[in-house]
């Protein structure tokens, strides 16, 4: 008898095998993806520091913007750096509790992002639809409920993800075929019922993909009637930012759905082709929104040359005042 075929058995670690196509070249993956760590830290680093030394920047869309950035931040950094020694040592193994943690942390940043988005899709929407009562409907005591709200959102939803996923039994091959530990990923590697782990999964998916994405879908509707009345310049404007957000968007949302629907709806994709959408959805969102949201956002670009000409001043007035002129001592002749 096989030893999974035992009712006690499960495995406590397992194998990420996220390009088995490539698995005699994972090294040469090292340097893409460490490049596209770099700069995910770099731009978002140097948005929130621009908007954290600007006090004009000090309102809620750009605090908005700053958390995003952070999310964004925490999220690649809880999955790539891990992932970049396994491309070095292998196997690239992880313990049971470590999966479990490692998705819990990546579900629950993504789900927070996801809030986010939302946030600041209502926020514009306020701003332009309605701009008289906009600071008594997007104010600090707003933002605190709006906190609240997406931690105790998505830390319950994603603890009851992790918990049922956690209270399975893996008896069958402990290899997963990923790069980190993805909720449907591990799953699939169960051998007992499987319903309420897949019903949780569905479940995620409609309540921040199916709720947020109808309720930025439906601001930023909102937000075109109301350009549609402004004049031209600002309407071509106005339609050029929203439909790059609404781009961005949707590639965040569509590409996060088919990776995590994939297992649960049986849908045939290779494992490699899998991996990269599921990096891709982490990452590509990362790399991208800085840029979206932080330099081509007239304040922020800016805000850029302003704190950096402010830098680039003290520095120069340093080195002024750090040059000493030694005395010239003049002999006179008697």
């Amino acid at each position: 008898m096989e030893p999974w075929q035992g009712r006690n058995f499960s495995h406590s670690s397992f194998v990420f095998l996220g390009f088995p196509e490539l698995s005699m070249h994972l090294r040469l993956l090292w340097l893409p993806f460490s490049v596209s760590y770099g700069c995910v830290l770099l731009e978002n680093f140097l948005l929130v520091y621009v908007i954290k030394n600007l006090e004009s920047l000090h309102s809620p869309m750009y605090l908005l913007i700053s958390a995003l950035c952070l999310v964004d931040v925490l999220v690649v950094t809880a999955i790539v750096p891990r992932m970049l020694v396994g491309f070095l040592v292998e196997p690239d193994e992880i313990s049971l509790a470590g999966c479990l943690l490692q998705m819990f942390v990546a579900h629950f940043l993504s789900s927070l992002e996801s809030t986010l988005l939302l946030a600041m899709a209502l926020d514009r929407y306020v701003a332009i639809c309605r701009p008289l009562r906009y600071s008594d409907i997007i104010n600090s005591s707003m933002m605190v409920k709006l906190c609240v709200f997406a931690l105790l959102r998505s830390g319950s939803i994603m603890l009851t993800l992790v918990a049922l996923a956690g209270s399975l039994s893996f008896c069958h091959s402990n290899v997963i075929l990923h790069c980190y530990c993805d909720h449907m990923a591990l799953v699939s590697l169960a051998c007992g019922d499987t319903q309420r782990s897949n019903a949780m999964g569905l479940a995620v998916i409609g309540c921040f993909v199916g709720m947020d994405i109808s309720l930025i879908f439906f601001s930023y509707v909102k937000i075109l009637q109301a350009v549609l009345r402004t004049p031209d310049g600002d309407r071509w404007k106005a339609f050029h930012t929203c439909g790059t957000h609404l781009m961005v968007m949707m590639c965040f949302y569509l590409v996060g759905s088919v990776t995590f629907l994939s297992h649960n709806l049986h849908i045939p994709i290779p494992t490699t082709a899998n991996t990269f959408m599921g990096l891709a959805y982490i990452l590509l969102p990362a790399t991208v929104n800085p840029i979206i949201y932080g330099v081509r956002t007239k304040e922020i670009r800016n805000g850029f040359y302003k704190v950096f000409k402010i830098k680039a001043n003290d520095i120069v007035a340093l080195k002024v005042s750090s040059i000493k002129v030694s005395p010239i001592i003049v002999k006179e002749s008697l």
